[in-house]
């Protein structure tokens, strides 16, 4: 029997899946045999002499972990000279904190998002049988993005293991006439490698390097369904107030049969640039996908401006604009112009 180059692919695929959990596995397993730092070291041989006969080692080495981060995180906002990194030192903070969920990407509601081309409802009513509605052209759209370590230091080296789960929702709150529906959902669970190598170059300091696996889906059938997977690379640079971020990825091949969005990549490409930066509370971010790659045809610019409320600390104001391809899984071949205002939650830096 002669094997079809698909099957190839998907046998590529399925290696590189079985490899990445053996990895995963093996790294887990070994995690905690990573060398302790000093300071780490010498805080917990003065508990265990001083601690009750109650307290086991384990408890001694959490309360050890949790004061090395709060000092290091106090001596970040002391020293002062990374503007840019405020969520990379609540990071550093949280990391070796057992059972801790911290933001991965904004967290954020956009209280009214306004389409300027509307959106379409063919593929919804074939799907429903011919059942005729509309959508807004002005709904909801909110993001809840998470990411937990799953292992720290790894091999007594500065490497760390995340997992991280981002969704994405466009919510038809305002179309009561169909009872205010979720027009789309956006699914992305992912797991990646990350490095904390220290080098620079004309400027810009390296805040991470990362490579992983990422899942993207809106948990849909029929002609509904949208999904693709990806191996990808992050890496980010730092300059002062300044931040840049790439992302290059590579879709894991799917058969024909199976492949619910075969030109999903004449759309979405293959990355993803992400510049952003603070002055003072304002932060200014813009997002380039698929432009050069598709001569300006089928890409997406993204560009948001958080600002501060006055007098409330635990909120910032947010206004996003975002035109081209993309926006959603179910209108990645569609075009959005639009424009929303809400609130945000975690920002970038």
């Amino acid at each position: 029997m002669v094997n079809h180059p698909r099957v190839q692919l998907w046998r590529i695929h399925y290696l590189l899946t079985a490899s990445l959990l053996v990895v995963l596995f093996y790294s887990l397993c070994f995690a905690q045999s990573a060398e302790l730092s000093p300071t780490l070291q010498a805080c917990i041989q003065q508990r265990v002499l001083a601690a009750p006969d109650t307290m086991t080692v384990g408890e001694i080495k959490i309360q050890c972990q949790e004061l090395e981060s709060t000092v290091a995180l106090a001596a970040g906002q002391e020293n002062g000279s990374n503007v840019a990194g405020g969520r990379e030192d609540i990071d550093a903070a949280n990391v070796r904190r057992p059972f801790m969920l911290m933001a991965h990407r904004q967290n954020y509601i956009l209280l009214a998002a306004h389409n300027f081309q509307g959106y379409s409802t063919e593929e919804f009513s074939d799907a429903f049988g011919g059942e005729d509605f509309s959508f807004k052209n002005t709904e909801s759209q909110f993001q809840l993005s998470i990411k937990t370590p799953l292992a720290v230091r790894l091999f007594t080296k500065d490497i760390d293991i995340f997992a991280a789960y981002t969704a994405r929702s466009f919510w038809q709150v305002y179309q009561k006439d169909i009872s205010s529906p979720f027009r789309e959902t956006n699914h992305q669970p992912e797991v990646w490698v990350e490095f904390h190598p220290e080098f620079e170059f004309f400027g810009f300091r390296t805040m991470a390097v990362a490579a992983g696996v990422a899942h993207q889906s809106n948990g849909r059938s029929g002609n509904l369904s949208r999904s693709w997977n990806t191996v990808f690379a992050d890496l980010a640079f730092q300059h002062g107030n300044f931040l840049v971020s790439m992302r290059p990825w590579i879709r894991i091949p799917e058969s024909i049969e199976n492949d619910d969005n075969p030109d999903l990549t004449d759309y979405l490409g293959h990355g993803e640039l992400h510049l952003a930066y603070k002055y003072k509370d304002n932060v200014f971010s813009l997002m380039s996908r698929n432009n050069l790659e598709s001569g300006f045809s089928k890409g997406a610019v993204e560009v948001g401006w958080s600002f501060p409320i006055p007098d409330y600390p635990y909120l910032k104001g947010y206004l996003q604009y975002f035109s081209g391809y993309g926006e959603s899984l179910i209108d990645y071949d569609k075009y959005v112009n639009r424009i929303g205002i809400g609130l945000l939650f975690t920002d970038i830096l």
